[in-house]
């Protein structure tokens, strides 16, 4: 096993603790940013360019048909293939943390359905469930297994959130651990079928569990109710016959205590397993091998590396399984850098040098699960993570397409995310879409008072009808602030109608009185 230190990378800040990473044909998508998507990659996710010891990201593109998905951190996360020797895959994501900490129970398929030299294209699509549907969690563990040429998914462990009966003010947002249940999905059919086995008493979070045919090994894992990491190794089978499915667990002995490991897979038995804890403050530096054969396990010490200083001394870590036998290790860099929330990055690689010359280095990296096949391998992680980068193979990409966080628009001050009133609560870290037609960033209308200024239409409580109204007709509308002091732009101005007066008739008297002077008058001439 050789440890070799890589540099930090740029564009660090989207990087935060429980993202997950794709892998399509060799090529690492990033997936589970920090806070919602911005304009720049409204999908949110990135293909990850890695190359001269630096990240680059450039913003991936979903299908028209696709439906939305949200950054989602933590969530369970594995490959689904037609059988155990399949080579095309999708993977399946269900569960996390949303970036308002709002936990997701949904389960969403992510397949590439189209690809060029500049341009992937992916298809999401949610998946509507039935039947014993698992509630909302993170840290928890899906697989897929294979009997009988039939595939199901197991979805076993994680945390929830405290039961909305059983909350207090003081610990309202506290997580507790999910029954031990086992649930059995049939994508097939859309079901979902509940377990309780016996030989599970205690739920489960950030255990490793690694899949291979019709069996499951869980290992580790950390349990909130006794806060202990128990030396647990389960062993979970799977029969699919024609009939109802049939699941049964053994309880094995030579378990490890430990949590947050990460699992590499160096063979097509083997495994090594690096990293984790022993407890909340004592890392866990052994190394182990792990080898499946014949429906067994067997978990032996192996050499470890050559640990540096900082690790070892260091408080936490993190990393991930990069494939083909190699791990990317993480330690906080505190204040021995200039650069906020910088790391120390090493690669640790578990396959001897001549393997590693005859197998060429792909960046299969995965931050929950192990995409390598037969066996699926699901890390976790609990402790409080940083980015990582690595030096992999290389992708022909423009610098003129690559992702820059730099040459973003702070939106924190301009754009969406002003604040538009005295009682505006659009955060751009805890934003969710309220209107249907929200797809990224809040709705917005013109007041348009004095010069005009944009609102957001949620602090207005503007209903979506009127929402809707309102960007289809040609009116002006003015937010609750200048409503009272544009009444008179509002509504018409009266129209004050001038009165005429009437014309006076002539008396008829009067016209009698002159009729018969002027007769007088002619008579008296006629006369003289």
């Amino acid at each position: 096993m050789s440890l070799q230190m890589v540099s930090a990378v740029n564009n660090s800040s989207l990087l935060q603790p429980g993202f997950s990473l794709l892998n399509f044909d060799g090529h690492v998508f990033f997936f589970g940013q920090k806070g919602w998507p911005k304009r720049s990659c409204p999908t949110g996710v990135f293909l990850l360019d890695i190359k001269q010891n630096e990240l680059k990201m450039k913003p991936a593109f979903f299908s028209k048909d696709s439906c939305y998905l949200p950054p989602l951190r933590y969530p369970a996360l594995c490959t689904l293939r037609s059988n155990a020797r399949s080579d095309e895959y999708q993977y399946i994501i269900h569960g996390g943390k949303t970036p308002n900490n709002d936990l997701s129970d949904k389960i969403y398929f992510i397949s590439l359905v189209s690809k060029s030299s500049k341009k992937m294209t992916f298809q999401c699509i949610e998946k509507e469930l039935g039947g014993d549907v698992p509630e909302a969690r993170y840290g928890h563990t899906i697989n897929v297994v294979h009997s009988r040429g039939k595939s199901m998914s197991v979805i076993f462990g994680g945390r929830s959130y405290t039961p909305l009966a059983q909350r207090t003010t003081e610990k309202w947002n506290s997580v507790v651990d999910c029954l031990p249940s086992v649930f059995l999905v049939d994508f097939e059919f859309g079901c979902c079928t509940s377990y309780m086995l016996p030989e599970l008493q205690d739920g489960l979070s950030f255990h490793v569990s690694i899949a291979r045919d019709d069996t499951i090994y869980i290992l580790g894992g950390h349990s909130l109710q006794n806060n202990t990491r128990c030396p647990n190794l389960y062993k979970l089978k799977v029969d699919l016959p024609l009939g109802s499915p049939a699941v049964t667990c053994t309880v094995l002995p030579g378990g490890i205590s430990v949590s947050s490991a990460i699992v590499t897979q160096i063979s097509d038995t083997e495994f090594v397993l690096v990293g984790g804890y022993h407890s909340d403050n004592q890392k866990r530096l052994v190394c182990n091998t792990i080898v499946l054969e014949d429906s067994k396990i067997e978990i032996v010490e192996r050499e470890s590396p050559e640990w540096t200083p900082d690790i070892k001394h260091c408080r936490i870590w993190f990393g991930c399984d990069m494939g083909k036998g190699s791990v990317l290790l993480g330690i906080p860099g505190a204040n021995k850098q200039l650069i906020p929330d910088a790391n120390y990055f090493y690669i640790l690689r578990c396959k001897g040098e001549e393997e590693d010359k005859e197998e060429e280095l792909t960046t299969q990296i995965c931050s929950q699960t192990s995409s390598d096949d037969p066996g699926d391998s699901t890390p976790f992680e609990d402790s409080e993570e940083f980015c990582f980068s690595a030096e992999a193979s290389s992708f022909d990409i423009d610098d003129t397409d690559t992702y820059n966080e730099d040459d973003e628009e702070d939106e924190s001050e301009t754009g969406y995310w002003i604040t538009c009133c005295a009682t505006c609560n659009i955060d751009i870290n805890s934003w969710v879409p309220f209107y249907s037609t929200e797809l990224n960033k809040p709705a917005m209308i013109l007041c348009s008072s004095g010069t005009g200024h944009w609102v957001h239409a949620q602090c207005m409580d503007l209903s979506e009808p009127m929402l809707l109204r309102l960007s289809e007709a040609n009116v002006k509308y003015f937010c609750n602030k200048h409503i009272d002091l544009n009444k008179g732009l509002q509504t018409p101005p009266k129209v004050v109608h001038l009165k005429k007066q009437p014309m006076k008739p002539l008396r008829k008297k009067k016209t009698m009185k002159l009729a018969t002077s002027t007769k007088k008058a002619f008579l008296r001439r006629l006369f003289e």
